[in-house]
C-alpha cells in the first residue's frame, strides 16, 4: 500500500468563502450568534493537523434558548399552519440547494472528517439530498383513518364517529455521529420535518463544519426561524443537556451503544421518545460458492470504505475452509494496493481516521489481539505526522472471545476465520451482542435467503454489503438499537396519533 501525504487546499469558491470566515456561531431562532459565554473549540483538518476554524462552544444556557426557540416555532403560523404542500416543496427546496453546493460540501466533509473527497462528493452528499426529496412526497400524505366502531351504549337515536389524526411528535433533539456528518444530519432532518416538527441538531464535535453549511443553506430555502436550530459544542455539555432537556419531546441518536444507554437513562424524567441507531460488528459470510470477483471488492468496500469508520462495517469476516485461504489472499492484496493520503487528492483511496485519538484506539486494539495470539496478514500500524492515518488491515488467526472480535473497533480492520458448515458460521455471526447489519456471498438462492433470515440483524445485504436508499428502512437489532430510519418507518418516528371518538 502507498502513503503520501500532500497538502491540498478546497478547488470551490463556496469552501473557501465559509472557511475564510474562521468563527462559526449557534443558529437559535433563526439568528446566528455566539455561545453564552463566548468560549469557542478548534475544528482541525485530521491529515494535515491545519486549523479550519472556531466553533461557538454551546452551554446549557444556550440549549434552553435553542428549545424555547423550537418550542415557540412549533406552534407558529408560520411553521404549523404552513400546509403539506408548501413543506414538501421547501424540503425539496433544501435538496436543490444541497445539490447545488455539492462540490463545497463534499470539500468540506473532507476536511472536517478526513473521509476521500469522491465518498462525499459522489456518495453521501447527493445522498443527503435524496432524504429531503425522498421526505417532501411523505409531507402531503400524512394521513389519519375513519375508524367504524363497535360501541353500542351511545344515547338512543345518536351514533358514533371516530376517526385518527397525525401530529408531530414535537421539539426533537437530533445527536449526530462524526463518521458521516452531513448524511447523518439529513437522515434525521428530513423526516422530521416532514412530520412538521421542530428540532434542536447537536453535530459532533469533531465534524460540526456541513452541519453549519447546512443550517446556512435551510435558510436560503426560506425555513422559518427556530424550527431548526443548531448548538455546537461537546457532548458532556450540550449532548447531556438535551437528553435531559423537560421541554424535548425525543432524541432521535446515532452513536455508539455506550452513549445510548446513557441517552435511556437520561429520557426517563420526561419519558422521551427514542430513536437510537448504536454501535455494529456486523458479518460478512462468504459462502463456499460465492463469486469471488464480487465477493473480495465487496467485502472490502463494506470494511475500508470511509477508512472502516462506517457503522455497518463489516468487520467480521467469515469464509468457508475451501475458500478461506484465497479470502484472505485475495483481501489482503486489495488492502495492499490501496493509497492513503490527503481525502482531497484524488489518487486517494483512505484518508485519515477523524482524529489521532481514534486512531490510537485501532492501534491499541491491533496491539491486544497480537499480543493475544492474532496475526497481521497485512497493516497494522499508523502513518502520517499527525497520527490519524491507520492502514487497512487484515487480521487472521483470531478467537471469538478476543475484545476486538467482540467490540466495535471502527477502523479499518477486518479480522477473517474460517468455517466448515453454514450452521458455524451462523453460530459465529449471532455470538455478538450488536444486530445492525451483515451480508452474505453465495450464487445459491436458497443459501442466500436461509442465511439472511437466520442471522439477528437488521439489514442484510446479499452479495453486497453498505448499500442504502431513503426508502430502505435501517436500524439495529439487540444492542444496535432501537428504532428504525429511513422509509416509511423513519417518519413515523416523528409522528404521534390522536384517537377522536364523537357521539352525534
Amino acid at each position: 500500500m502507498t502513503f503520501t501525504l500532500t497538502v491540498h487546499e478546497p478547488a470551490s469558491e463556496g469552501a473557501r468563502a465559509f472557511l475564510a470566515a474562521p468563527e462559526k456561531q449557534l443558529l437559535i431562532d433563526g439568528v446566528w450568534r455566539k455561545a453564552e459565554d463566548g468560549e469557542t473549540f478548534p475544528s482541525h483538518d485530521p491529515a494535515t493537523g491545519q486549523h479550519l476554524a472556531d466553533l461557538a462552544r454551546a452551554t446549557a444556557a444556550d440549549v434552553d434558548e435553542a428549545v424555547a426557540a423550537a418550542r415557540r416555532a412549533l406552534t407558529s403560523p408560520t411553521w404549523k399552519g404552513m400546509t403539506p404542500s408548501a413543506r414538501g416543496k421547501l424540503l425539496w427546496r433544501i435538496a436543490d440547494l444541497i445539490e447545488s453546493h455539492v462540490d463545497e460540501l463534499a470539500e468540506l466533509e473532507t476536511l472536517d472528517q478526513g473521509k476521500s473527497f469522491k465518498t462525499g462528493r459522489f456518495g453521501e452528499i447527493p445522498a443527503s439530498a435524496e432524504q429531503f426529496r425522498y421526505y417532501a412526497g411523505f409531507a402531503t400524505k400524512i394521513l389519519g383513518q375513519t375508524i367504524p366502531t363497535s360501541i353500542a351504549y351511545q344515547p338512543q337515536g345518536k351514533q358514533i364517529f371516530a376517526y385518527t389524526t397525525r401530529e408531530p411528535v414535537g421539539v426533537v433533539a437530533a445527536i449526530t455521529p462524526w463518521n458521516s456528518p452531513m448524511l447523518m444530519a439529513a437522515m434525521k432532518l428530513a423526516p422530521a420535518l416532514a412530520a412538521g416538527c421542530t428540532v434542536v441538531l447537536k453535530p459532533a464535535e469533531e465534524t460540526s463544519l456541513t452541519a453549519i453549511r447546512l443550517g446556512e443553506l435551510m435558510i436560503e430555502a426560506g425555513l422559518p426561524a427556530g424550527v431548526v436550530n443548531i448548538v455546537t459544542g461537546f457532548g458532556e455539555d450540550v449532548g447531556a443537556a438535551l437528553t435531559a432537556h423537560p421541554d424535548i419531546d425525543k432524541v432521535a441518536f446515532t452513536g455508539s451503544t455506550e452513549v445510548g444507554k446513557l441517552i435511556v437513562r437520561a429520557a426517563q424524567g420526561n419519558l422521551k421518545k427514542l430513536t437510537l441507531e448504536l454501535g455494529g460488528k456486523s458479518p460478512a459470510i462468504i459462502l463456499s460458492d460465492a463469486d469471488m470477483a464480487l465477493a473480495i471488492p465487496g467485502v472490502a468496500r463494506g470494511i475500508f470504505a470511509n477508512s472502516g469508520q462506517v457503522c455497518v462495517a463489516g468487520s467480521r469476516i467469515y469464509a468457508h475452509r475451501s475458500v478461506y485461504e484465497e479470502v484472505v489472499e485475495r483481501l489482503a492484496a486489495t488492502a495492499g494496493g490501496m493509497t492513503l493520503g490527503h481525502g482531497l487528492d484524488p489518487k486517494v483511496d483512505l484518508g485519515p481516521l477523524v482524529n489521532r485519538k481514534q486512531a490510537d484506539r485501532v492501534a491499541a486494539f491491533i496491539d491486544e489481539g497480537k499480543s493475544d495470539g492474532a496475526e497481521i496478514a497485512v497493516g497494522g500500524r499508523q502513518e502520517g505526522e499527525t497520527g490519524a492515518f491507520y492502514l487497512p488491515t487484515v487480521v487472521t488467526s483470531v478467537r471469538p472471545d478476543m475484545r476486538m472480535m467482540r467490540e466495535e473497533i471502527f477502523g479499518p480492520v477486518a479480522a477473517v476465520t474460517p468455517f466448515d458448515e453454514i450452521e458455524e458460521a451462523l453460530a459465529f455471526a449471532n455470538d455478538s451482542p450488536y444486530g445492525l447489519a451483515g451480508s452474505v456471498w453465495t450464487q445459491d438462492l436458497s443459501s442466500a435467503h436461509r442465511v439472511a433470515a437466520a442471522v439477528k440483524a437488521g439489514t442484510i445485504w446479499i452479495n453486497c454489503h453498505s448499500y442504502f436508499s431513503p426508502e430502505l428502512p435501517k436500524g439495529g437489532h439487540k444492542q444496535s438499537g432501537w428504532g428504525y430510519e429511513n422509509g416509511g418507518q423513519g417518519l413515523e418516528n416523528y409522528l404521534e396519533t390522536k384517537t377522536v371518538c364523537a357521539v352525534i
